[in-house]
């Protein structure tokens, strides 16, 4: 049997927090002693290891949703949720990917430096070969944000800019949603120049992201395999 100080040691959480996760359903019911004190075997260890290093790799949220599921006997739904977190680490190495050519595209191409704005929508629609119709569809999906004149747009240099973006990666398949990520990135970080200097951190922080996923998902299965016993036990 292990006291909650033991399991709190292990991975630098106090007593209380341990307590925290049992009433939180993170780890399985304890049985009690006759004074009253929690009782948590090897079962609780595995669990609080495989809550831990999900937290790592899928966040608080996920991994409380995940272990929760485990803990009621819904391992389906525990699955669905590994599931979903795995599709989005997919997005975002394919957001990462189109970034990484458009941002290429864009800080070489003449015609990205050629028209510095501000420029009406008739002329950004010719230059790029699309319709009006098209500029303001790609502005209700969240890619352009042009000032107005009265009535009028009014794109600036870095509303061209993101148009050109836009256009790039809609020849390339992608849909406006996520045209609509992309482009958020290249104005957070103020363009294609200081965006492109940032793309080797993220990509470490997807790498990294992706190998704490697959250590919460050992500590999980380990988990598991005890996850038959009777709760305490």
């Amino acid at each position: 049997m292990h006291r909650p100080a033991d399991l709190a040691r292990a991975h630098g959480l106090s007593a209380q927090a341990v307590r925290n996760y049992e009433r939180d359903g993170f780890l399985p019911p304890a049985r009690r002693s006759a004074a009253g004190y929690r009782l948590y075997t090897d079962r609780h260890v595995r669990a609080l290891s495989a809550f831990v290093a999900l937290s790592r790799g899928y966040g608080h949220r996920v991994a409380a949703e995940i272990m929760r599921a485990v803990n009621r006997g819904d391992r389906s739904s525990a699955y669905a949720a590994i599931d979903r977190a795995h599709v989005l680490l997919q997005r975002d190495r394919e957001t990462l990917a189109s970034v990484s050519a458009a941002v290429g595209v864009l800080s070489s191409a003449p015609a990205a430096r050629a028209h510095r704005g501000p420029v009406t929508v008739g002329v950004l629609a010719y230059r790029l070969g699309v319709t009006p119709a098209t500029l303001r569809k790609w502005e209700r999906a969240g890619i352009l944000a042009p000032a107005r004149d009265g009535s009028a747009r009014i794109y600036s240099a870095e509303d061209v800019r993101d148009a050109d973006l836009a256009h790039l990666l809609r020849r390339g398949g992608y849909l406006l949603d996520h045209i609509a990520a992309v482009v958020r990135q290249v104005r957070s970080a103020g363009g294609p120049e200081p965006l492109a200097a940032s793309l080797a951190g993220w990509q470490e922080r997807i790498d990294d992201r992706a190998r704490q996923m697959l250590t919460g998902a050992a500590r999980l299965a380990s988990y598991l395999e005890t996850d038959a016993a009777p709760p305490g036990g």
